[in-house]
């Protein structure tokens, strides 16, 4: 047995994730996260603002094709980040932001940059929770990892108390459930997989227009992952595809003249 702080456990919980790097901007309600990063390996990339955080973090999800990581302060911390997440939402990307908060009992009492974080961020995420023991810090964001990647990925809120992030616990008292990531989803039919490639190899000029989700792993067994990269093998040398992400074509697209400055 061994004595974890709350900002130990949070680093534990998202190094079982499978996390390797936070965006962040350093600030006094969240440096006990920084302590238990430091301690579990993951990286810590303090930015200068944190819309930056939240940017950052939403181009690692989609680049890692896993969750990203924002931590940031309260009040005009998480404001900041909102822009940030209201445009992970609308692509469906998969990040987390974690919230400092003021500690539980000065809630009410104007306390510093004490704000209605779960409120706020409630309408633009899949899910926003605020935890309310150090013991249900691995549960709670374990919970909000899985629903950030399940079914259509999005990004979620944890608000986290800075008492509860210095307060010390056994770790038998606080287990960080496994298994928990992904919910495993359906793999494509081998009938009609067949018949997608029979019509790719046969067409004389095909275009393959895709969003981003089709980017993201169905499913994480391996077998589909050794089909779907032999149908890729096969298909290859029969035709090219053009990928389309977030409405905007990554080929095709006219091109403006170039213009000659003057002497």
């Amino acid at each position: 047995m061994a004595d974890l702080t709350g900002g130990q456990l949070v680093a534990r919980t998202l190094r079982q994730a499978g996390v390797g790097h936070v965006f962040t901007l350093c600030g006094g309600h969240i440096l006990p996260i920084y302590d238990g990063c430091l301690t579990e390996g993951i990286g810590i990339i303090d930015v200068r603002h944190e819309q930056a955080a939240a940017h950052a973090a939403d181009a690692y999800a989609r680049l890692t094709r896993g969750v990203g990581v924002a931590i940031v302060v309260p009040g005009p911390g998480v404001t900041d980040a909102v822009t940030g997440f209201a445009n992970a939402y609308a692509a469906r990307s998969p990040v987390l932001l974690i919230g400092g908060a003021a500690p539980l009992g000065l809630r009410g009492l104007g306390a510093l940059q004490e704000t209605e974080q779960v409120a706020l961020l409630r309408p633009i995420t899949k899910g926003a929770w605020s935890v309310a023991e150090t013991r249900q810090i691995p549960e709670v964001l374990a919970t909000a990892v899985r629903t950030a990647l399940a079914g259509r990925p999005g990004p979620v809120f944890v608000e986290l108390p800075v008492d509860l992030l210095m307060t010390t616990i056994e770790d038998r008292l606080a287990p960080i459930p496994t298994g928990y990531v992904h919910r495993t989803r359906g793999t494509v039919e081998p009938e009609a997989l067949g018949r997608l490639e029979a019509l790719l190899a046969g067409a004389e000029r095909p275009v393959v227009m895709a969003a981003a989700a089709p980017w993201r792993p169905i499913t994480r067994t391996r077998s589909s992952r050794r089909e779907a990269g032999r149908w890729a093998m096969r298909t290859s040398s029969s035709c090219s595809a053009r990928h389309w992400t977030s409405g905007w074509a990554t080929a095709g697209r006219r091109r403006s003249p170039r213009t000659r400055r003057s002497p």
